[in-house]
């Protein structure tokens, strides 16, 4: 077999089995590269069940956050159980995929191909942990935080260990003088990973999910029997909240209800405005 036809089979074993390059080649030299007899090589072996569990949910796992030099890197990886969330080789897994996203800055295809500590790419190391631990495991989302134009903050809710939880979030903020309001940030990240705000502003919010959250309250307004002219003015009223309750500026302050966000955000401008740039809530698993 030329070297072009193993680099072909071998593609198209990797695409039938998500297993990694070395083991598909192994697989093909055991079987002369027959491509039916390297697929059943690859299960006996138990690295091939890996790409059967990727039709499952995997809506567990761990949110990270990585921190250097005022930037900020987000990285949500999934499992199918809490259980497989807590073992030791997810973890670890997980803690040097947040170094290598920190490096690619957020870029997922980039995090893919690079190497791990052990030689081997990201990918090929995750179909071999897929194999060993039994469970559908992805790399859903990663996003970073430059320190450029802004100063960023981050919180981690049910924190496991530093940096590491099950929601996250990070804000990056204009307008911060060093000893006078640098607290607000990690409260203002706080808040954001509490109150889960969809966009910065009312007329941030996408249309879509603002035109769904209309039809299901004039549904429900009609289905109560209310007459016309009455329901129209309760559905302005209950959009109006939802628009109020989902932007972060519009917000209830969480520290005290009585402020809303924007409200915070003037009280603690000192000599240049306080202004939020940027923001980004993970939530583990929510919306798979």
């Amino acid at each position: 077999m030329s070297n072009k036809d193993l680099l072909d089979n071998i593609k198209k074993l990797r695409e039938m089995t998500g297993v990694g390059f070395n083991d598909c080649k192994l697989a093909l030299d055991e079987t002369n590269g027959d491509i039916e007899k390297s697929i059943e090589f690859l299960r006996k072996k138990g690295i091939a069940k890996a790409s059967k569990k990727m039709s499952r949910t995997a809506s567990e796992g761990l949110a990270l956050v990585n921190e250097k030099g005022g930037q900020i890197s987000l990285i949500e990886i999934n499992s199918e159980t809490d259980f497989v969330a807590k073992n030791k080789d997810f973890i670890n897994f997980c803690k040097e995929l947040s170094e290598i996203n920190f490096i690619n800055k957020g870029n997922l295809n980039q995090i893919n191909k690079t190497n791990m500590s052990n030689g081997i790419s990201v990918k090929d190391n995750l179909v071999n942990l897929i194999a060993k631990i039994g469970e559908k495991i992805t790399i859903r989302r990663a996003n970073f935080f430059d320190n450029a134009n802004g100063t960023n903050f981050s919180y981690v809710h049910s924190s496991i260990e530093k940096g590491i939880g099950k929601i996250v979030s990070v804000v990056k903020l204009d307008g911060i003088s060093k000893g006078k309001n640098d607290d607000i940030g990690s409260k203002i990240a706080m808040h954001i990973a509490a109150l889960n705000p969809l966009a910065l502003d009312k007329e941030n919010i996408d249309k879509s999910i603002v035109d769904k959250e209309l039809e299901i309250i004039k549904a429900e307004i009609s289905n109560s029997g209310k007459p016309g002219e009455m329901a129209e003015k309760i559905s302005k009223g209950k959009i109006s909240k939802f628009l109020n309750d989902n932007s972060l500026l519009n917000q209830l302050w969480i520290m005290d209800p009585k402020k809303k966000v924007s409200d915070v955000l003037k009280e603690n401008s000192s000599e240049k405005q306080l202004k939020i740039l940027d923001f980004i809530r993970y939530k583990v698993g929510e919306g798979v």
